[in-house]
C-alpha cells in the first residue's frame, strides 16, 4: 500500500464511492470532571444494521487551499481516503476517512492515519482530532484502538433532524 497526498493530476481521487458499514453497537462516554471513560452497548441481533452515508462529491479546487487529500494507493487505484482540514486551533480536523469495503481489516485506516499525523507533526500541529457518531461503533474503537482518546461529547448536534437520538464523540491524538 501506498500513502501519498493526492495532487491536481489525480483530483478525481477524492471522490471515492461511501460504502455501507455496520452499525451494532453505541459508545457511551462518560466524564468524571478529569478523565472520560466510556461503555460499550452492543445491539441484539434483531437490531444490528448497516448504514451508508452518501457521497460528497468533494471540489478539489474549491478545497485544496484548506485541505489535505491524503490517498491509500492499491497500484494505481485510491482505496482509501483521508480529508484533513485546518481548524482554528492546534489540531487539524480530520474530516472524512474512509476505506473500500474490500480493503478494510488490512491496516489501510492505521496507515492513513500515520500519514495525517505525520502531517500534522510537519507543519506544527500538535495533533489531529476527528468526530464519530455515538453509533457507529466500529469508528469509535477503530480511532481509541489507533491512539486518539476521548476529548469531548456533544449530545445536541442531531436534535430536530433524522438522526436524532445520536450524539457526536470527538477524539483526539497528538502527533
Amino acid at each position: 500500500m501506498e500513502y501519498r497526498l493526492i495532487d491536481a493530476a489525480h483530483r478525481q481521487d477524492i471522490n471515492i464511492k461511501n460504502e455501507p458499514f455496520p452499525l451494532w453497537g453505541r459508545m457511551i462516554p462518560q466524564f468524571d470532571g478529569t478523565a472520560w471513560t466510556y461503555e460499550v452497548l452492543r445491539f441484539p441481533a434483531e437490531d444490528v444494521s448497516s448504514m451508508c452515508f452518501p457521497d460528497e462529491n468533494y471540489d478539489y479546487d474549491a478545497m485544496s487551499a484548506d485541505c489535505a487529500f491524503i490517498g491509500a494507493y492499491e497500484g494505481n487505484v485510491c482505496v482509501g481516503l483521508a480529508v484533513l482540514q485546518k481548524a482554528m486551533f492546534k489540531y487539524l480536523y480530520l474530516y472524512d476517512l474512509k476505506v473500500n469495503q474490500a480493503c478494510r481489516h488490512q491496516g489501510v485506516g492505521r496507515g492513513l492515519i500515520a500519514e495525517c499525523l505525520r502531517i500534522a507533526r510537519a507543519q506544527g500541529h500538535r495533533g489531529v482530532y476527528t468526530i464519530g457518531q455515538d453509533n457507529n461503533l466500529t469508528a469509535c474503537l477503530f480511532y481509541l484502538g489507533t491512539g486518539f482518546r476521548i476529548g469531548g461529547l456533544d449530545t445536541d448536534v442531531y436534535k430536530g433532524t433524522k438522526q436524532e437520538g445520536k450524539a457526536d464523540i470527538y477524539f483526539y491524538q497528538d502527533a
